[in-house]
């Protein structure tokens, strides 16, 4: 079993995508400072350095997950997003990446699948805090409320979200978004997928994103989704959650 388990964890190593630059890819224990990127408006086309260092999110995310995560993974969506903007002719001054999410029918599948993994990615980075960073671990003022009249309490919401991430087969998402109508909903989108495109069938201004695939959490936590999905709720930034509430 030991043997496997080294095995598992070489092999994904050596087949995660190339290393990403060193203006990106940060040193482990870095100090970085908090970004900006707040609202589902805000994620331009590029990758922007995390806002915490890979070990940060210990022991909830493990460093090697973490940076794996972000310089294979992440760094490719972003990589493979610009390619597909070249091919497709996008151009990038002009255009808002949440305005091509939502008519991404009308590109390829490459521009879907890597547009939607950049943004995911770079909107989920922004919603995590570090276990001992002092903030607030639940919701409180006009997020709370709306949470306690569209759900009936804070735990009701949080039981739908677990629901959300654990069955959604495969990989994908789970979603916590304010719809058109101000409504708050909870749900999941397939692989890349998110509620800013107009082919989803969950659609709203995203608040809370949470990956499920599974290089977000196997070399810790296995087949063990649940538990890494209950070990998150320590990581939650409110207050961040609660300014994209108030700005949707």
């Amino acid at each position: 079993m030991k043997s496997r388990r080294t095995f598992i964890k070489t092999a994904g190593l050596v087949s995660v995508f190339g290393a990403l630059s060193p203006s990106i890819a940060q040193p482990l224990g870095s100090a970085i400072p908090q970004s900006p990127l707040l609202g589902a408006e805000d994620i331009d086309f590029t990758q922007q350095p995390l806002p915490f260092s890979y070990a940060a999110l210990e022991p909830v995310i493990d460093s090697l997950t973490m940076e794996i995560h972000f310089t294979k993974h992440a760094a490719a969506y972003a990589k493979n997003l610009l390619d597909a903007c070249t091919a497709e002719k996008v151009d990038l001054t002009n255009t808002k990446l949440t305005a091509l999410l939502a008519k991404i029918s009308a590109y390829s599948t490459k521009m879907r699948n890597n547009a939607g993994g950049h943004y995911n990615h770079e909107f989920f980075w922004r919603t995590l805090v570090p276990v001992d960073n002092g903030h607030a671990r639940m919701p409180s003022g006009d997020l709370r409320e709306a949470m306690d009249s569209d759900f009936g309490s804070f735990e009701n919401f949080k039981t739908q979200f677990n629901e959300a991430a654990k069955s959604r087969f495969g990989s994908g998402w789970a979603w916590l978004i304010k719809t058109a109508d101000g409504k708050l909903k909870v749900g999941s989108t397939p692989n890349q997928d998110n509620p800013l495109m107009d082919l989803s069938e969950l659609k709203g201004t995203p608040l809370l994103g949470l990956d499920v695939w599974e290089h977000a959490y196997y070399l810790k936590y296995q087949n063990k989704r649940p538990d890494y999905i209950a070990a998150c709720w320590s990581l939650f930034n409110w207050e961040i959650i609660d300014r994209r509430f108030k700005n949707a």
